[in-house]
């Protein structure tokens, strides 16, 4: 596939000197080293600073003991190897047992450093497990990455979720439209199953990671276009990440090439204290300041994005700061008394996650209808 070769080798890389592919071949043992050569391509080498090469080049900082790894307890709501049940009308499917890249800031990355029986297997057992939990409209395909699975492979996983009449929306988590479009521009079957699954009346939502405006060029943008033209919507999340994407300029930039691309923008992440993460995570209330200023220089089409935190009691949204206070929502929850609770915290500018938190001063619970 044009584009899409895999590079699992720090020694291949040419343009790092061997002094440091000594260090970070040490970080490659632990957390592992994978890119495509089309990314690779993408990186100015010549730039400490480059965005790119600051999301699948390792570091040293990386080894900093810190962190857990699993920070929103996903064991908690695993139903079985592969399937999450966490919030009612949605299923998470663990599909892809690998990525076209691995992200050095992945809050996943226990997958790929561990034996696990995390991904999914056993398909018909999670699909009966759907079929009886009417509940649940629609299905997140995740992983690792669903569209590194062979096109036979996945379209007979979507043809029958498909196939269940009380699913109405197909969600897949990908990062393929910056690690390796040609997935998606070089696969017309791939592209014909979309077309076919809208009409049978259903909806497929591509969640596509783009954490940096370079990541939105003319390659990408032609995935885009394909996607969109076989009937698929398309969102964008990307967790606030230090030394890639933690200013208001680069932010902005990114949400607006994605809005102007046919993409609607959906979540930024507070990024997750995963094992590993460190060197990337920006305090809450930074976070918080970035997120605004970055609004402040886009149209209102890229204001729709909610600044999140994926907690292990459901995605906690945050609101607002004042001088005093921080103010969280829960956004959505996996108990149904939590959703729309609103929690005014004293502020504490060391924060990085809401367990860090510990005075809470107020909260509210606006009166839930469907309890």
């Amino acid at each position: 596939m044009k584009g899409g070769k895999v590079v699992t080798s720090i020694s291949s890389l040419k343009n790092i000197s061997e002094g440091k592919k000594k260090d970070i071949e040490k970080v490659a043992k632990v957390f592992g080293f994978k890119a495509t050569d089309y990314y690779l391509s993408l990186i100015d080498w010549d730039d400490e600073n480059d965005g790119l090469k600051n999301i699948v080049i390792p570091t040293v900082e990386e080894l900093e003991k810190w962190g857990e790894k699993d920070p929103s307890y996903e064991k908690n709501y695993t139903v079985s190897p592969g399937l999450q049940h966490k919030y009612s009308k949605t299923a998470l499917f663990l599909l892809g047992p690998t990525c076209f890249g691995y992200c050095r800031f992945c809050f996943r990355k226990r997958l790929f450093i561990e034996d696990t029986n995390e991904i999914m297997v056993d398909v018909e057992s999670s699909l009966n497990y759907i079929r009886e939990h009417k509940e649940i409209n629609n299905i997140l395909l995740t992983g690792g990455d669903p569209l590194v699975l062979s096109t036979k492979k996945l379209k007979d996983v979507l043809n029958s979720i498909v196939e269940i009449d009380h699913i109405k929306n197909i969600r897949i988590g990908t990062k393929s439209l910056a690690f390796n479009p040609y997935r998606i521009i070089d696969d017309k079957e791939l592209l014909n199953t979309f077309e076919e699954i809208h009409e049978k009346g259903k909806r497929v939502f591509i969640i596509a990671q783009f954490d940096h405006p370079k990541e939105v060029n003319d390659v990408s943008k032609r995935a885009i276009e394909l996607l969109l033209k076989n009937r698929c919507l398309i969102y964008s999340q990307m967790p606030l990440l230090k030394g890639i994407n933690d200013d208001p300029y680069i932010l902005s930039e990114l949400w607006e090439k994605l809005v102007n691309s046919g993409v609607s923008t959906y979540y930024l992440f507070q990024c997750r204290p995963s094992i590993g993460n460190k060197p990337f995570v920006v305090a809450i209330e930074k976070g918080f300041e970035i997120y605004e200023q970055a609004k402040m220089n886009c149209s209102g089409l890229s204001k729709k994005i909610r600044y999140i935190m994926s907690h292990a009691t459901g995605k906690i949204e945050i609101l607002a700061i004042t001088n005093e206070f921080v103010i969280f929502k829960y956004h959505q929850a996996a108990h149904y008394e939590n959703l729309g609770r609103i929690m005014v915290y004293k502020r504490n500018p060391e924060a990085y996650w809401l367990d860090d938190y510990t005075e809470l001063v107020d909260t509210y619970k606006i009166s839930n209808p469907f309890c």
